[in-house]
């Protein structure tokens, strides 16, 4: 689905900014307006107009609270928050000590915390506890009565944070009464870039924990916990499920089983037999070529150096190979939604792949279609239609009816 730029990467960013408006996480209009800004394929020119639209919505919603307006103030603050992540997302050439992304990615957080201060249901900021340190989290509560509720437990992608995961879940699971429990894990948002802390394969190291911490609070109902999968989260909860048992349901959006099949797709079969013979110094060169012609292989390539751990390109393409549901998707017991894109840019046919894996677990599949506008990967611009499914059959599927929302 080409959306305002001819550029694939260009365009799916800019629809995924724009598809958080189902959630106030952003306006049509100002979507529009900031990318008539930016020519076409131009990183930086992408980075100045969408950090001018976020410092412009910050302003707005700052004078509004000041002046007493609380419903203004949060509405901005979300676009702002929105605004913020998506200005940050194509400075990928030194990330980890770039000071532009720490600036952007901490104005993202925090004008998402100051919005989540004055959202009409209650929000607790928490840390889980994880190995020596503990991981940043959202719990985001249907209301404060300490009544146990069905909760979803979000984890993220290659990419996506902690605030987006109000618009990518949270927003509509409670609307139907369902807390949801969000967190950074290492790889994504705050843990990266501010505890360095880096992907692992072995995701139930993170799912455990998570659920301990989840189990320990009275608000969620200990027989009522679905695991959702953003994105590459799709590979990391399912990853997780195989090795933990207590979870109630579990949704992949949309399902991955070898996330290194996506990096085998992108590269010309040469290169790929070059990496795979540990060639690195013809390898790598040549990959750096392809980066500087493509938009979508550039960033792919080099937010998965920072957020892996790699040590270069090549070297990226090999670790990818561990992230596989292989030898472990026949231990997942939980009933299982997998979702599928139709036009899924980056995991065309693993849906699929995920449900003949799932011999253990009743499973529905699920492909959302071009037509209907929800074909993207994460079927972007249609969030409404995706939840509808999701929640649709998280109601039938967990063990007891839902409690009443006051």
């Amino acid at each position: 689905m080409k959306f305002l730029f001819d550029d694939e990467s260009f365009s799916f960013e800019a629809l995924r900014a724009a598809g958080f408006a189902n959630y106030g996480g952003a306006d049509l209009g100002e979507v529009i307006a900031t990318a008539r800004n930016i020519a076409e394929g131009d990183e930086e020119g992408w980075h100045r107009a969408w950090k001018a639209t976020a410092e412009r919505v910050e302003a707005i919603a700052r004078q509004s609270l000041a002046d007493g307006h609380r419903v203004s103030a949060r509405e901005a603050l979300l676009r702002a928050s929105n605004y913020y992540r998506t200005a940050e997302f194509f400075l990928r050439e030194n990330p980890a000590t770039d000071q532009e992304v720490t600036l952007l990615s901490s104005r993202s957080r925090d004008t998402f915390a100051a919005a989540a201060g004055l959202f009409d249901t209650p929000v607790e900021a928490v840390a889980i506890p994880y190995e020596n340190t503990t991981l940043p989290g959202y719990l985001f509560l249907v209301d404060d009565s300490g009544t146990p509720r069905p909760t979803v437990v979000y984890t993220s992608g290659y990419d996506s944070t902690l605030e987006e995961s109000y618009f990518a879940i949270a927003a509509a699971a409670l609307r139907r009464g369902y807390n949801v429990l969000a967190f950074d894990g290492p790889g994504q948002g705050a843990a990266l870039r501010e505890q360095r802390l880096v992907f692992r394969p072995d995701w139930e190291a993170v799912t455990v924990p998570v659920i301990d911490y989840a189990l320990g609070r009275p608000e969620i109902a200990d027989d009522k916990i679905a695991l959702f999968g953003y994105s590459l989260g799709g590979y990391l909860v399912a990853r997780g499920a195989a090795f933990d048992h207590r979870i109630a349901a579990l949704i992949l959006d949309d399902g991955l089983h070898d996330f290194h099949a996506a990096f085998e797709r992108m590269l010309p079969p040469a290169l790929y037999r070059w990496i795979e013979e540990g060639r690195d110094d013809v390898a790598n060169p040549v990959m750096a070529m392809l980066a500087t012609a493509s938009t979508q292989v550039r960033w792919a390539l080099r937010n998965g150096v920072w957020a892996m751990g790699a040590a270069s390109f090549a070297d990226l393409v090999r670790m990818s190979r561990r992230y596989t549901l292989a030898g472990s998707a026949d231990r997942i017991t939980a009933p299982t939604l997998i979702m599928d894109a139709e036009n899924d840019q980056f995991f065309k046919g693993q849906a699929a792949e995920v449900e003949k894996a799932l011999t253990s677990a009743p499973t529905r599949l699920v492909t959302l279609t071009e037509a209907e506008g929800a074909g993207e990967h994460c079927h972007m611009g249609a969030m409404g239609r995706a939840h509808q499914v999701m929640f649709d059959w998280l109601d039938s599927t967990l063990p007891t009816g839902l409690p009443r929302v006051a």
